[in-house]
């Protein structure tokens, strides 16, 4: 497994992970229609964009099968006191889930906010994610909720916060 930066060329291989993964992630929890609704073209053409915008740090997790997830951090979109960063989306096909690239992912991302003169972090997640365990495993503790509508359905959000993204630089031990 490799972590590096995304191109623009890694647009579609995104998109295809951002759309199965949702697919398997959130069934039985945002509404069923949302999801058949979603499409790999329309995402990697907003991939692409974001990839050459330069403005959010996103790194692509790939191995000889080619790209199997990404993340996506940058300045907070969604603002929780005191907190200045976001990771705003980190997603695995089901099938390399559970064998660190996730971790590897979030700790890369980390790293990049923290040279951009970030300190701290915030993801939001569906309360009902069964990821929810995996952000507090990397130490991320609750430190907000709100509630986002998704195929006109409002669902349950919260945010886990990491005070100081140092600990997410350092190595694991």
């Amino acid at each position: 497994m490799k972590i590096r930066e995304a191109v623009p060329a890694d647009a579609e291989a995104i998109a295809w992970v951002h759309v199965e993964s949702w697919k398997t992630t959130y069934a039985g929890i945002v509404p069923q229609d949302y999801l058949d609704s979603l499409n790999v073209a329309d995402r990697a053409a907003q991939w692409e964009r974001h990839v050459a915008e330069g403005v959010a740090a996103i790194f692509v997790a790939e191995d000889e099968g080619g790209v199997f997830g990404f993340a996506a951090g940058g300045r907070s979109l969604h603002p929780v006191a005191d907190y200045d960063g976001e990771l705003y989306a980190i997603y695995l096909l089901a099938s390399h889930q559970g064998k660190c690239a996730g971790a590897a992912l979030v700790r890369e991302t980390a790293g990049e906010l923290w040279r951009r003169g970030f300190r701290n972090m915030v993801v939001w997640v569906l309360r009902e994610n069964p990821a929810c365990g995996f952000y507090r495993r990397l130490g991320g503790v609750q430190v907000g909720e709100q509630s986002i509508e998704i195929g006109g359905t409002a669902l349950p959000e919260v945010a886990f916060g990491w005070a100081d993204l140092r600990v997410l630089c350092e190595p694991e031990s």
